[in-house]
Order: structure tokens, then sequence, then C-alpha cells
């Protein structure tokens, strides 16, 4: 299109009325109408709303994983079997979870109930007459008629605690649980768990 015509369209389109001689203005007419043009261009263009972004395709779902600890629980409960409890829970949480404990658990064996529970640990409770882990060893040490000495030899005991399951028995008349050493002599529980498989009442 040569710039006569250019601007003939141009003007057509604007609310313009020629006049005679006007093209001897076409030179000085021509740049304005021609930065009109390209401004209108861009406007457009700004305007024209932008492609949506292509959506990713070909992507596998992550799928969570459980929370939480999974933890069997076996023995003399209720319910045996594999139960998934929150975190920061103790094993007191996964017998109960599990029914409870049964009419024939060993209430002298339990399992240590404060002990924070772990992802896949399993949790036992002896039941009444069940040998164990220990059932080769030497007979178990009654904690009312044992000697000092024969105590001091028990795993997790000290001379001391010896000392004192002979004092305490001696004042009070005996002990009724082995659990006693923790509740009533203070023993620690990492200490008892070794020594409850050695004594008994």
């Amino acid at each position: 299109m040569d710039l006569e015509s250019y601007v003939r369209a141009a003007l057509a389109r604007l609310p313009l009325r020629l006049t005679p001689g006007w093209r001897r203005l076409l030179p000085l007419m021509a740049p304005p109408l021609a930065g009109m043009a390209a401004a209108a261009a861009l406007l457009a263009r700004a305007a024209a709303p932008a492609p949506p972004a292509p959506v990713p395709i070909d992507q596998t779902a992550v799928l969570p994983t459980p929370a939480g600890l999974l933890i069997d629980v076996t023995g003399a409960v209720v319910h045996p079997g594999l139960y998934r409890l929150p975190r920061g829970e103790r094993v007191s949480a996964a017998i109960t979870a599990a029914g409870g404990l049964a009419p024939n658990a060993d209430p002298d064996r339990l399992p240590d109930l404060a002990q924070v529970l772990r992802d896949g640990q399993q949790v036992k409770v002896p039941a009444l007459g069940s040998p164990s882990a220990g059932s080769t060893r030497a007979a178990k040490l009654d904690l009312n008629t044992a000697t000092a000495q024969e105590l001091a030899t028990v795993p997790g005991f000290t001379p001391e605690l010896a000392r004192a399951v002979v004092d305490y028995r001696t004042q009070y008349g005996g002990f009724t649980s082995v659990r006693e050493l923790v509740t009533v002599l203070t023993m620690s529980p990492a200490d008892f768990a070794l020594a409850r498989g050695y004594v008994r009442v």
C-alpha cells in the first residue's frame, strides 16, 4: 500500500472531512498517523488476555505416609494384634488399645508401662505360668525370704537396695508385689526391668 492509500484509509476511520489541497499536507500528516497506528496496535496487544499456563501432565500422585506408630501387642491381652498409635504414647496406651490385660496376665512380669513407644516395637505381656526369657537360669529369689547377700547378686540390685529389702520386710511384714521395689523402695525402672525376671514374692 502506497503512502497516499495508507493516509486515505487512516482518515476514513477518523471523523474528519478532507478539504481541497490535502495532498500538500500529506508529508506532514503521515508521521503522526503512523505513530497513532503503532500505539493502537500496542494497546490492543496489551489488552489481550495472556494465554493460560500449560498444565503439567504425567505427574505421579504422592500419597502421604500414615501418621503414628505401628505397634505389635502380643501375649496376655484381650485382643492381640497390630495397632497404630500417636507418636509419644507409652506402653500402657498400647495395652489399652489391645483391650487391656487378659485375666491370665502375670502382674509381676508386665513390661515397663511408662516406656515411650517406638515404631515397629513389639509389646509382650507374659501370662501366668508362661516361661520367661530366663527360664533356664536359677529359680527366682523370694523378696520375703532371700538374704541380703543373695539379693545383691540379682542384676539391677545394689548392696544398699538388698539391705533396704530386708529392712522393709522386717519393719512392714514383707512385700505383696515385686513392683514395690519401684513404688516403695524407689528402684529405677531400668534396674527393675533387669531384676524382675530374677525375683518374686
